[in-house]
């Protein structure tokens, strides 16, 4: 994954850069599977190298393929991406450690949905429990913002397509078209 990345960072060409973000979903959904954890992995194959692969392959094709050459040099998003590095990890550092049996998620949450999911959902499994039922407004407002995204990617991508057919004709006398 250490790799791909710094193929991302280090590439120009941005058919290159989408095709090595796909490569990283599709690592990163590897590790989902990995740590047992399928759902996520399934969203993330779907999603990341999926879904947003195939949009980002569409806006190249009504833009350019090479990236731009910086005007500034490029200090402002270095230090705002340090700054929220920072920010982020600053905040991790009153987490318990990870698979501390005495973290808070297990001892009061994952108990009440092991012993009562089953149940209050009729779901034999826990996880479509959890997702389907008690964070069910939560998992529809995701597929909202995921679908509204969608519609409005499909949106500028039908105008940039309807604008560059609609060439109007140099030859062409305008007088003819109020006729």
């Amino acid at each position: 994954m250490v790799i791909t990345v710094v193929g991302i960072i280090r590439a120009h060409n941005l058919f290159a850069v989408v095709m090595l973000g796909g490569v990283y979903s599709f690592l990163m959904a590897t590790v989902m599977v990995i740590l047992d954890a399928v759902d996520v992995s399934m969203t993330e194959a779907a999603v990341g190298a999926g879904m947003s692969t195939v949009l980002l392959l569409a806006v190249l094709h009504l833009t350019r393929t090479r990236e731009a050459p910086l005007r500034h040099k490029p200090y402002i998003p270095l230090f705002v991406c340090l700054l929220t590095g920072g920010a982020l990890v600053y905040g991790t550092l009153d987490l318990p450690p990870f698979g501390e049996a005495n973290a808070p998620q297990n001892l009061h949450v994952a108990p009440y949905y092991i012993e009562n999911a089953e149940r209050e959902t009729h779901s034999p499994n826990i996880v479509t429990a959890v997702l389907a039922s008690y964070r069910g407004y939560d998992t529809l407002g995701e597929v909202t913002v995921i679908f509204t995204a969608g519609i409005g990617v499909l949106i500028l991508l039908a105008s940039g397509v309807r604008r560059r057919r609609v060439k109007p004709d140099p030859l062409q006398d305008p007088k003819d078209d109020a006729l």
